[in-house]
């Protein structure tokens, strides 16, 4: 399968939650993403980690790791990549609540780690 050429949160699809009547928590963790330095075009390197306790429905995890390689050749800034992964992911599941985690690899001895929730605060 060829990855696709833009990032489009038409590519996540879902599957009803089979325990609907229990909160409980889903993690992912997405060890291999990468995306590219806006500035330098230089490859970021990150892990994303997905938690969220689910609604409806709950996100299939091969169209999960299909939109995150779509960001493979995407320039975009740390901080307004997770906002977006988590703005797609909040619209395609209306979770009762997410965070999503950006833990990128250090450049130039600074690494970063960026944390969106829904809804509320992210500590």
């Amino acid at each position: 399968m060829s990855v696709p050429p833009r990032p489009d949160r038409a590519l996540l699809e879902v599957f009803p939650n089979p325990a609907p009547q229990r909160d409980y928590e889903i993690v992912h963790v997405a060890e291999e993403f990468t995306s590219l330095c806006p500035i330098t075009g230089h490859p970021d390197f990150a892990a994303i980690e997905l938690a969220y306790v689910p609604e409806a429905t709950c996100v299939e995890l091969k169209s999960l790791k299909v939109y995150l390689q779509a960001y493979r050749n995407e320039g975009v800034f740390y901080e307004a990549l997770v906002n977006r992964i988590a703005d797609d992911l909040v619209a395609v599941l209306a979770p009762r609540r997410l965070v999503l985690t950006g833990r990128f690899r250090g450049r130039g001895g600074i690494r970063s780690d960026i944390r969106v929730a829904f809804p509320g605060a992210t500590s």
